[in-house]
């Protein structure tokens, strides 16, 4: 095997290197025991022969060769002539150019002919003045100018800093990718992943599996996700969760989020749920978290679980400092209680805290359903500090077979269970006796008390006025009795009328059933609409506007019933 060494020690403008021929060689010969004929004549001394050297010239690119890796620099270059011919081995401040990408290291192999090289020990790449690559190992192919640097890889764009393992750079697209691990380190964020890309000249980072974002604020973990190293704009494109300050947690799987602002669009059914027990979810969400304030879009929910509350609608405002929200567009509140769970819905629901208490208004065409009460009203008011809900303007409620309504209107609650109800201003209960008769109570105050979930005592007083039908032991009709008096306190047992007292003691006039005037068989303001009643939760939507006075003097019940005489009997529908 035959070995040459050149040491090199300039160049030609071309590009060429011009090497010094090696002092000459002194050969010894011993002396030969063959007769002289057969002998030529022989000098003493052999004159040396010079070595012809195997480098190939280095030569100044044309412009159709742009694409070749031409060497700049290097201390010494070896070679294996007879195994290895078209591999040299270059040391010491090894220097390679393609275009205007420089690449240096302590050691190469350069492969020429194929365009290509091996470089190892403080590998460095410079592309332009704003993209350095760093490394221990290198395999360059000139070729396709793919790039890939091993072991304590290290990217550097501007402020953008990309470590890995390993790294294939491609130069074409100006992109790299890493499968073993990385991590990218702009101004303010790190991310980590498994695998990623990432594009210098545009920005932009792709991060997929176990990726993870950490901001001196949050911490976002996904299974992809996208980012703009300049805006510092994360786009969310696959399961993704973030927690703020240990005191709010987003999830979503599609969407944005600002880490410069903390300003985020989240999309496709995404969650955010706040250490107070607000949790707001919906099909578009913007949320600003530095000033905390949500607005969703679209099959919303807004739902506080220290209270069992649940808001629906199709548009939602949500305001974190001031504990404030608000929902509107097909707006339903759920209550969920112990035993029942109470439905309502009006034009806009509205909740807030007030110091302390959780309070809740409901403006425009409110109807509510729960199993124990059941009723409408123009506009709601709900405060936690004493459980009391106000019902305003045309109120009208109903539990069991009991109707009530006046011009105000209070329910008292204990224990998320009706306590009583208060409704002041003409005063009216009604309850259907039959398909003609009514037991009814008016008065300028009502008070109707419920143990059980079930109504058992009403109270009415100022000018209190009461028609009842009272039975006999053998469940017959004793008549229609009329009272007037200060107060009345009836009693209800089993849905029906159990006694009545009158305070002061008053007279009232007892009509045997053949004898009841049809004239006077109701009260004035008396009202029925059991039409219009919510029967179960999805009846909540549509309201039934009324004219809660329009019967101002007592008349005879006419829906439904014709009257002969002393006769009544119910008309039948056709």
């Amino acid at each position: 095997m035959c070995f040459l060494t050149i040491a090199l020690y300039a160049q030609t403008p071309t590009g060429n290197f011009y090497l010094p021929l090696p002092p000459p060689v002194r050969l010894e010969t011993p002396p030969l025991e063959l007769p002289k004929k057969f002998l030529p004549a022989i000098p003493a001394v052999i004159p040396p022969k010079t070595p012809q050297p195997v480098v190939r010239p280095v030569l100044t690119p044309s412009p159709n060769e742009k694409n070749l890796v031409y060497l700049q620099n290097a201390q010494t270059l070896s070679f294996d002539q007879k195994f290895n011919p078209d591999v040299q081995l270059l040391r010491g401040d090894v220097q390679f150019r393609q275009g205007n990408t420089l690449m240096y290291c302590d050691s190469a192999y350069f492969y020429q002919d194929s365009n290509s090289l091996d470089a190892f020990g403080n590998v460095r790449m410079v592309q332009g003045d704003t993209l350095f690559l760093y490394g221990d190992v290198l395999y360059y192919d000139g070729n396709t100018e793919m790039a890939r640097m091993k072991y304590n890889v290290r990217m550097v764009n501007k402020k953008v800093v990309l470590t890995t393992d390993s790294l294939l750079f491609d130069r074409i697209k100006n992109v790299g990718y890493y499968t073993t691990g990385g991590k990218i380190v702009d101004s303010i964020n790190t991310l980590t992943s498994l695998i990623g890309e990432y594009y210098p000249a545009k920005h932009f980072a792709i991060f997929q599996k176990y990726v993870k974002l950490t901001n001196p604020n949050f911490v976002l973990r996904s299974d992809t996700l996208q980012y703009d190293t300049e805006t510092g704009v994360a786009d969310i494109v696959g399961p993704s969760n973030m927690i703020y300050k240990q005191k709010t947690f987003i999830y979503s799987t599609k969407g944005w989020y600002n880490t410069r602002n903390d300003q985020s669009q989240l999309l496709d059914r995404s969650i955010v749920k706040n250490d107070d027990g607000k949790i707001l979810t919906g099909d578009t969400i913007f949320y600003d978290k530095r000033i905390g304030v949500g607005k969703a879009y679209h099959h919303i929910v807004i739902s506080d679980t220290t209270q069992n509350l649940k808001i629906y609608g199709n548009y939602g405002y949500l305001n974190d400092p001031k504990q404030y929200s608000f929902v509107t567009d097909s707006a339903k509140l759920v209550q969920i209680g112990d035993q029942d769970t109470l439905y309502l819905h009006a034009d806009t629901l509205y909740t807030f805290k007030d110091s302390i208490y959780n309070q809740a208004k409901a403006y425009h065409h409110v109807r509510f359903y729960r199993t124990d009460f059941q009723g409408q009203c123009d506009s709601l008011f709900y405060t936690a500090k004493d459980s009391i809900m106000y019902l305003y303007k045309n109120p009208i409620l109903w539990s069991d077979d009991q109707q009530m309504n006046g011009e105000d209107m209070a329910g008292y609650f204990k224990n998320k269970n009706i306590d009583y109800i208060r409704v002041l201003k003409n005063a009216f209960a009604v309850q259907k006796f039959d398909s003609v008769h009514y037991n009814q109570l008016s008065g300028k105050e009502l008070l109707a008390y419920f143990k059980n979930r079930a109504l058992y005592k009403i109270f009415v007083s100022g000018n209190a006025q009461s028609i009842y039908y009272p039975l006999n032991k053998d469940s017959s009709l004793v008549g229609m009795n009329t009272t007037e008096s200060g107060f009345i306190t009836m009693y209800i047992k089993n849905k029906k009328i159990d006694k009545i007292i009158l305070t002061p003691a008053s007279n009232g006039i007892l009509y045997p059933p053949d004898k009841i005037p049809q004239d006077q068989m109701t009260l004035k303001n008396f009202i029925w609409q059991p039409a219009i009643r919510p029967k179960n939760e999805n009846d909540i939507f549509t309201y039934h506007s009324f004219e809660m006075n329009a019967n101002r003097e007592r008349h005879v019940v006419k829906e439904n019933v014709t009257t002969t005489g002393n006769k009544t009997e119910e008309k039948k529908k056709p």
